[in-house]
Formats: structure tokens, C-alpha cells, sequence
């Protein structure tokens, strides 16, 4: 199991005041207060409260894009708030694993993890050889995927294995972060807004199907009772 300190972790986020600890720490949390708070201003109290909850219950695994956008839309948070909101959340977690690998491997669950995911690297990087030779696309296509592990801390995982910068690191998370959570948000937008448009007709489709699923299977059940008699 690979320690943080045996690692060549993005030595250059060490440079001049990143030496710190502490600063290292410090930054993604006041970058993601700073975003939250400006929030909080162009929002209703209660609808930034909600964005808060959403963006904890998002760091939660197995939440995800797919999953916090439309409960975010149908609270009534704008599509493309929610949407820069996650990306937003990706981007930080991304920095806070560039500069703080030691903290990461404190947390739990998280720890652990990232350690059996650094020791299968060589196998992982074997299955996915294109994003060794793609590099930035490669790692942005990556978190594109709508899948768990894919988000901040894979996508810096990943990309210190491929042997990107930690500016290439961020900026294949903005762009995947980025088209994925669009995806997510105007589909779901589209789709929401549509079904509010034809709520009668829809109601009175599924109404229908249910009324024939309910013969059909009553039909069923009587024609196995008469078999029986």
C-alpha cells in the first residue's frame, strides 16, 4: 500500500507559499466559501440553503451528477447554477487533492480507497491505455463518465498517473465536470419542462396504462383460476 510521502505527488504545488500546510489546506475551502457565499447572495435564503445541502450531499458517495442536478432543478435551483455548482465542487475537490494527498489519506473511506486505487495503477492504466496517449482529452473524456470514481479525486488519481501538471489536472476535470453536468442539467431542464407543459396528457397516458395492466393481469389470475377448477 503506497504511503503519500513515497510518492512524487505534483511536487510543484510546493513551491513558495504552498509550502505551508496550512495555506494548502486553506485554499480550496475559502474557494468553495467564496463561490457558496456568492450564491447564497444571487439566491433566496431557502433556495441557498438547499444548493448548500445539495453540494454536501454530493461529496456522499454514490451520489452523482446524474442524481443531484434534477433533484437540484425540480427544488427549483436554475439548471445552470446547479450545473456550474457541481463542477464547481469537482474543480475544488480536484485541488484539494493536489495539494493535500497526505490529509486525503486520512479520511476514511476515502483513505483507503485512493490507496488500493494507487496500488492496481499499473493494471488500471493497462485496461485504459487511451488515456496515456489522449493526456488531457483522455482525462477530461474520463470524468465525462457518468460513473463512481470519476469525479475530482479520480480524475487527480488519474492524472498524476498518466504524468500530467496539475494545471492539466484542472483543467481536463473543468471540461469533463463541465460537458457532463450540461448534459445533465439542459436534458433534465428540457425533459422537466416538457412534462409541467403536458401534465394532463401524460397523467391521463399513464392512467391508461395502469388501467390495462391491471386487466390484463386480472384476466390472468382468472383464467389460471379456471384452469385449476
Amino acid at each position: 500500500m503506497p504511503a503519500p510521502d513515497d510518492l512524487e505527488w505534483f511536487p510543484e504545488t510546493r513551491a513558495s507559499l504552498l509550502k505551508n500546510p496550512v495555506v494548502r489546506l486553506l485554499v480550496p475551502l475559502i474557494l468553495i466559501g467564496l463561490y457558496y457565499s456568492c450564491c447564497f447572495l444571487i439566491l433566496p435564503s431557502r433556495k441557498g440553503l438547499i444548493l448548500g445541502g445539495l453540494l454536501i450531499a454530493y461529496m456522499i458517495p454514490p451520489s452523482g451528477k446524474e442524481s443531484i442536478i434534477p433533484l437540484g432543478i425540480v427544488l427549483g435551483i436554475p439548471w445552470g447554477l446547479m450545473a456550474t455548482s457541481v463542477v464547481a465542487m469537482d474543480l475544488v475537490t480536484g485541488l484539494f487533492m493536489i495539494l493535500n494527498l497526505d490529509v486525503a489519506f486520512r479520511i476514511p473511506y476515502l483513505g483507503p480507497w485512493m490507496a488500493k486505487f494507487l496500488a492496481q495503477g499499473k493494471e488500471f492504466m493497462a485496461e485504459r491505455p487511451w488515456l496515456a496517449r489522449l493526456r488531457v482529452p483522455g482525462l477530461a473524456f474520463f470524468v465525462m463518465l457518468p460513473f463512481q470514481g470519476t469525479g475530482g479525486v479520480g480524475a487527480a488519481l488519474v492524472g498524476w498517473m498518466i504524468g500530467l501538471r496539475w494545471w492539466e489536472v484542472l483543467l481536463a476535470i473543468g471540461i469533463g465536470a463541465s460537458v457532463e453536468a450540461l448534459i445533465f442539467a439542459l436534458g433534465y431542464d428540457l425533459f422537466w419542462r416538457l412534462l409541467l407543459a403536458h401534465l394532463t396528457p401524460v397523467l391521463a397516458l399513464v392512467v391508461i396504462l395502469l388501467i390495462i395492466i391491471v386487466a390484463v393481469l386480472l384476466t390472468r389470475s382468472r383464467s389460471r383460476a379456471n384452469r385449476d377448477d
